[in-house]
C-alpha cells in the first residue's frame, strides 16, 4: 500500500456469513471483480467512485453504496485526498434469512439501487464495525440485520433469474465451466472456442455480455475467489497460489491485493477474530 493507506479485513469468530473491511485507499484501485454475497459500504471522508454496469457512482459521506452478489464493479478514488470506509459483506444465506423475516420478496432478494443517500443506514454499517471491533457481537450482529432490513424494506427487489437463452450464452456458461475445471492450467482462448464450436471473438462477445468482463479478467477473480476458500481452510499462500493457477505467491499478492483491498497473509490472519486489533 501507497503512504497514508491502511485496511483491515476480517470475520469476526462469533459472526459467521460476514465480512468486514476497514480501509483507507488513496491509489488503491480494485480492478473489474465480482461477490459471491452482498456489499454494503459507507464512506467516511472522501469520494470513492464506483464503476457498475449502469455507470459510476459517486458517493461520498452519508451515503451507502449496495451491490449485489455476482455484479462486476470497478472502485477508486473519486477525489485526490481519496476514500475512507467501512463495509459489510453478508453472505447470500444471512441476507435470504433476513428477507424472509422481514420483507414479502419472493425468490432471490436484491437492492433495486445500487447507491442511496441514508446516513441512518450509514450509520447502523459503522455501529456494526464498532461493535464487532468492541467484542461485541449481540450488538454487531444485531445492527447488521436492522440495517439490511431496512435496505431492503425501501430498496429490495427480487434479482431476476439469468437462465441463459442463447446459443451466445450457452456457449459462455459452458466456456466458465471449462475455466472452472481448468483452472491451473486454462487452455488459450482460442483452443477454448475450438472447443465449444465458436470463434474467438464470439465467445469474447458473449462472455462480456453474461458475466460482465471477458474470460481473463473473470478466471483472474474466480483464482481469487478459490484462494480465499482455501486461506479460511488454513492452506498457506504459497500453497493457495499453485492450487489456483497463479505463477508463484507475489503473482497471488498482486491480484489477491488488488481485488480484495489487503494482501492474502493479513486476510488469513483476520479471519475467525473478535475483538480490536491493532492496524
Amino acid at each position: 500500500m501507497t503512504e497514508g493507506e491502511w485496511a483491515r479485513y476480517w470475520q469476526p469468530e462469533r459472526l459467521p456469513g460476514i465480512d468486514l473491511l476497514r480501509a483507507r485507499y488513496v491509489r488503491h484501485a480494485f480492478p473489474r471483480h465480482s461477490h459471491e454475497g452482498y456489499v454494503f459500504g459507507t464512506i467516511t471522508r472522501g469520494v470513492e467512485d464506483v464503476g457498475l454496469p449502469g455507470g459510476v457512482v459517486h458517493a461520498g459521506p452519508g451515503s451507502v453504496v449496495m451491490i449485489n452478489p455476482e455484479v462486476p464493479h470497478t472502485a477508486r478514488a473519486g477525489v485526490s485526498e481519496g476514500w475512507v470506509y467501512s463495509t459489510v459483506y453478508p453472505s447470500s444465506q444471512v441476507v435470504a434469512e433476513i428477507a424472509a423475516e422481514t420483507t414479502a420478496i419472493k425468490g432471490t432478494p436484491g437492492l433495486a439501487v445500487p447507491h442511496v443517500i441514508d446516513p441512518h443506514a450509514a450509520r447502523l454499517i459503522r455501529e456494526v464495525h464498532r461493535a464487532a471491533e468492541e467484542g461485541d457481537a449481540l450488538a454487531a450482529d444485531s445492527m447488521l440485520r436492522i440495517m439490511v432490513a431496512r435496505l431492503l424494506r425501501d430498496h429490495g427487489s427480487r434479482l431476476p433469474a439469468r437462465a441463459p437463452r442463447t446459443a451466445g450464452a450457452l456457449n459462455a456458461a459452458r466456456a466458465r465451466a471449462v475455466l472452472e475445471e481448468r483452472m491451473d492450467s486454462p487452455p488459450t482462448l482460442q483452443a477454448l472456442a475450438a472447443e465449444l464450436g465458436t470463434s474467438q471473438f464470439a465467445l469474447l462477445r458473449a462472455f462480456r455480455d453474461r458475466y460482465g468482463m471477458p474470460p481473463h479478467t473473470w478466471l483472474t477473480d474466480a483464482r481469487v475467489r478459490r484462494a480465499r476458500r482455501l486461506l479460511d481452510a488454513g492452506t498457506a499462500p504459497a500453497q493457495a497460489a499453485a492450487v489456483v493457477g497463479f505463477a508463484d505467491q507475489p503473482h497471488l499478492n498482486r491480484h489477491f491485493t488488488r481485488i480484495v483491498g489487503v494482501p492474502p497473509g493479513a486476510y488469513q490472519r483476520g479471519r475467525r477474530l473478535d475483538g480490536p486489533r491493532p492496524r
